[in-house]
């Protein structure tokens, strides 16, 4: 028992690292988004402003709404980053996910406050009136484009390092940034070409661009909150992984929920039937560190152990061969004699086709 308290506590103190050296990752992350956010935001308005573009005035609130974002993700990812406590043994990783749907609301309103706007414009505006943007927008608009995307994909990298969904939601929302200003440089090229209302049109492009990113982030968060599966292919790889584990036959089911940016597993696995409790119980904890190990975002792995017969082996292996003839299962399920059992196992292992094992039987 004492063993056993002892390696709770070291995995606890690991755990404990692990997400303070994340917390410090996203905080940090978010510092640079924050002051970056800001200083754009403030450098297009003054383009906007001074060039006159409408445009670039939609995208520097854009850019401002970040900051206010990005203040929600440091929220959301500090207090999911919480230990659990007794009201909360599962953790708090889910607030997260709540932060992710604040931020989604807010970002859809200011798209739709931004596109009303350039609609009105185009709707009620005169060509001959509306102001042909500056060079100075112009300027704004490529610089807008290339420091966003960078943007991307520094905090791209920094969310998958540290498996953080919002942190990747707000990676998307710099992506969504460059999209936008793209749209604002077209509108504003389109202006000083001699169409000024595209500047305008430009505005309910940004809308758009601004709408889908809410959406997903949206759809992205309630997903995590609703014990969505994880991807397939995941799936697939926990379960190669699993099988590689010494004692593991067979993994006989494998479900997984996304709780906030981690996961959790419930593994029902083959073992010999013939082991003891604790041998089987061996096989499970292995199972459930591999895992733990293998996949940082697996917060906690249920392995249930199902035992498995010699005979069970063997037509496993035939099946993964071929068709299996109704006499030669019906031998193997009336075959008492262990031994024999065991070589027939090693023969099917070793047989290149159902015919030759036939014929070695």
């Amino acid at each position: 028992m004492k063993k056993k308290n002892l390696k709770q506590t070291t995995e606890e103190k690991i755990s404990m690292k692990q997400e303070q050296s994340m917390l410090q990752t996203a905080m940090k992350v978010s510092a640079v988004t924050i002051a970056v956010n800001l200083l754009l935001s403030l450098f297009k308005l003054f383009a906007g402003i001074f060039g006159k573009s409408s445009a670039m005035i939609s995208d520097a609130i854009h850019s401002a709404s970040d900051v206010f974002s990005t203040f929600i993700v440091i929220i959301g990812v500090r207090i999911a980053g919480k230990s659990s406590d007794e009201d909360h043994p599962y953790g708090h990783e889910r607030m997260e996910c709540v932060a992710s749907i604040i931020l989604s609301v807010i970002l859809f309103a200011t798209g739709i406050g931004v596109g009303l706007e350039g609609l009105r414009k185009v709707i009620n505006g005169d060509n001959d009136t509306l102001w042909i943007p500056g060079i100075l927008a112009l300027v704004a608009a490529v610089v807008s484009i290339v420091v966003k995307e960078w943007m991307y994909h520094y905090t791209k990298a920094a969310a998958k390092k540290i498996h953080s969904g919002a942190l990747l939601a707000d990676a998307w929302h710099h992506r969504s940034d460059a999209l936008s200003s793209i749209g604002a440089l077209i509108g504003i090229l389109g202006s000083r070409l001699g169409y000024p209302v595209m500047d305008s049109a430009a505005s309910i492009l940004i809308c758009l661009f601004i709408g889908k990113a809410s959406w997903d982030i949206f759809k992205d968060a309630v997903d995590k909150m609703v014990d969505k599966s994880c991807d397939p292919k995941l799936e697939e790889k926990m379960k190669d992984v699993i099988l590689q584990q010494q004692g593991v036959i067979d993994v006989d089911h494998i479900k997984t929920r996304l709780f906030g940016d981690k996961v959790y597993m419930d593994v029902e696995i083959g073992a010999d039937g013939t082991k003891s409790l604790n041998e089987a119980h061996e096989i499970a904890e292995n199972v459930h560190l591999a895992m733990e190990a293998s996949f940082p975002e697996v917060k906690h792995c249920m392995v249930h152990v199902n035992p498995h017969s010699a005979a069970e082996d063997i037509l496993s292996i035939l099946r993964q061969i071929g068709e299996v003839p109704g006499e030669v299962v019906h031998r193997i399920n009336t075959q008492e004699n262990r031994d024999k059992l065991k070589e027939w196992f090693a023969i099917a292992q070793s047989a290149e086709g159902i015919e030759e094992f036939v014929q070695k039987m």
